[in-house]
């Protein structure tokens, strides 16, 4: 039995921290699959190049930043993509941050900007996409995290 390819035609994905490492691969995956693909972030530089990235792929898409840490700028980035297309079909929240210390030398300001981005960043784009695909009646939410989340790494 053959496998048939994924068709994503005529759905629109939003993937929150799509414009570097596995955010980015998932924005190329869906735009290859044919989603129309914005791919957020908070740098409007690596915004452009995901969006061309996703263009020269045949597909739409936006130049629009977001912070998982700012609820209005994901409102911003969802408004922005239902003007544009009309909806949002998907969403992939793959932004993360990590940092590499001894954990008896990890800050606590630094431990909770990483929950912030991490598991409350999620939950915020989470709410504010799904409040979009409720009201429409659809909807699929992808939450991603980085195997670095699951492994231990020896720090002295």
């Amino acid at each position: 039995m053959g496998y048939a390819p994924l068709d994503l035609t005529g759905k629109t994905a939003v993937v929150v921290g799509g414009t570097s490492g596995i955010g980015r691969a998932i924005a190329h995956g869906l735009a290859e699959a044919g989603a129309d693909v914005v791919a957020t972030s908070r740098h409007m530089e690596q915004v452009e190049a995901a969006a061309r990235e996703i263009e020269e792929r045949g597909r739409r898409s936006l130049r629009v930043v977001s912070d998982v840490s700012d609820r209005a700028s994901l409102q911003s980035a969802l408004d922005a993509s239902v003007t544009a297309f009309g909806k949002v079909d998907i969403l992939v929240n793959s932004a993360g941050r990590t940092k590499r210390a001894p954990t008896l030398d990890f800050s606590e300001e630094e431990w909770t900007a990483i929950l912030d981005t991490n598991l409350t960043g999620t939950l915020r784009a989470c709410q504010v996409f799904g409040r979009h695909m409720i009201g429409r009646g659809y909807g699929r939410i992808i939450n991603i995290a980085s195997l670095s989340s699951f492994v231990a790494l020896y720090e002295v």
